[in-house]
């Protein structure tokens, strides 16, 4: 959420989470009100407005943009009044298919305008709750919390001996949630049955997608009994709400010390890092997983000795690293080879033959892509990765400039040095931040 929370919501979510953290086994009765309570819904309004995505429409054509052209205003007093009289109902999700990094795709839905705003509505309700009851090995989708703390978790444990490594995948893990199931995790703390209904509709709204000649179909609905779509505000609550019953298990029965091992979770990813016992404990998670009705991807999932044995996680590689000046290994973390070939990949796209854009505008989205980049992989062992990137840049700028100023390949090298590339021309230079060492151990 990247707009500051108003006083009085911030209030309400604090006497929420402190009143679940100290009853861990009440339930609360009255939350629906506070879904359409004023200041709520305009501060969703004004959150889903600024989120990734905004300007897309769902089935209804309907954009942020139109919303305020007609009076955002009016608007949001017919919303509030449909959720307070109970007539709400949302629309369909439009499912669209996406590019997977690895290959392949994925679904993503695309709930609509109104449908995001009362779901930004109910999480600001209804997470402060859950937030009481969630595993602090779990990082994903959380407030004050991101993947550099989950990569930072996972290489400390590898420091203080845990090398013994379940790699974990799960298979299409936000598609096969069980609705009844997930409806009881939320009861588990939700008394309120509007605002149970409300959360029911969203897992039983049905998708439509639309192939290339505009044919519509349609699919899920009331007779779904799994998943909850991705691209939806209110899903990565549900989902983290549904791997936290596996992570209580993990708790509960005290995995942790029978292992001697952590886990650490980032919404459907994680790892379990143990000292030698790797192997009973991905068949504690097998079995755990099938009762709780998912699935391992068997073919992703495997076991690995951290000392000598790379695996990734959110995009870094953990494992045995050389230093170039000593010629000694440690464990150490650093950008994947698949996260920087994603990378070069974006070069491409930013810096193509048929790239037109005046030189400012193409130089602020390539230095928006790279520092984006440098932000989320500043951890860990990063020379190697950063020259790596740093010469991928020259090489596509300079090639993009002798096509733009018909400048010969032999001169392109004494045109655009490295000096006028990263001076005059203002394009992004990465440069490990001046803060202490990211800490290592030998192998």
């Amino acid at each position: 959420m990247s707009l500051e929370t108003p006083t009085a919501i911030r209030s309400l979510q604090r006497k929420l989470y402190v009143a679940a953290k100290a009853e861990p086994e009440r339930r609360f009765h009255q939350l629906y009100d506070k879904v359409y309570r004023e200041d709520i819904l305009a501060h969703a309004y004004a959150v889903a407005r600024s989120a990734k995505g905004s300007r897309t429409a769902g089935v209804d054509g309907e954009t942020f943009a139109d919303v305020e052209a007609h009076g955002a205003v009016q608007w949001l007093t017919g919303l509030r009044e449909e959720l307070r009289t109970t007539t709400y109902r949302p629309q369909p999700v439009r499912r669209v298919m996406i590019p997977k990094p690895g290959g392949g795709e994925r679904p993503l839905g695309i709930p609509t305008v109104r449908d995001r705003v009362v779901q930004t509505a109910a999480k600001l309700v209804l997470e402060p709750i859950f937030e009481a009851d969630f595993a602090d090995c779990a990082y994903g989708y959380r407030p004050k919390r991101s993947a550099q703390d989950a990569v930072r978790s996972v290489h400390q444990a590898l420091l203080e001996g845990h090398t013994d490594v379940v790699d974990a995948d799960l298979s299409k893990y936000f598609d096969t949630i069980p609705h009844h199931e997930l409806l009881l995790c939320v009861a588990r703390r939700v008394v309120d049955r509007h605002m149970l209904h409300l959360v029911k509709m969203w897992l039983k709204v049905p998708t439509e997608e639309r192939d290339a000649k505009g044919k519509t179909r349609m699919s899920g609905g009331k007779g779904a009994t799994h998943g909850t779509p991705q691209g939806g505000v209110i899903s990565p609550l549900l989902a983290n709400i549904y791997m936290n019953r596996f992570l209580k298990a993990w708790k509960q029965h005290g995995k942790s010390e029978q292992y001697r091992a952590r886990i650490v979770n980032y919404a459907d990813d994680f790892v379990i890092l143990s000292r030698g016992h790797a192997r009973a404990a991905l068949d504690w998670t097998r079995n755990v997983m099938g009762r709780i009705g998912l699935t391992l991807n068997e073919q992703k999932t495997c076991l690995r000795n951290g000392r000598c044995e790379p695996f990734n996680f959110l995009g870094y590689t953990f494992g045995p690293v050389m230093n170039k000046r000593s010629g000694k290994r440690y464990l150490g973390a650093a950008p994947s080879e698949k996260a920087i070939t994603r990378l070069r990949g974006r070069l491409r796209e930013i810096l193509h033959r048929g790239n037109m854009a005046p030189w400012p505008e193409v130089v602020q989205e390539l230095n928006q892509t790279l520092q984006g980049w440098q932000n989320y992989f500043s951890y860990g062992s990063l020379g190697t990765a950063y020259e790596t990137v740093n010469w991928a840049v020259l090489d596509r700028v300079r090639r993009f400039l002798r096509r733009r100023h018909k400048v010969r390949t032999q001169s392109m090298w004494g045109r655009f040095p490295a000096k006028t590339i990263y001076g005059s021309l203002g394009v992004h230079q990465l440069r490990r931040p001046k803060k202490g060492l990211t800490p290592c151990a030998a192998t």
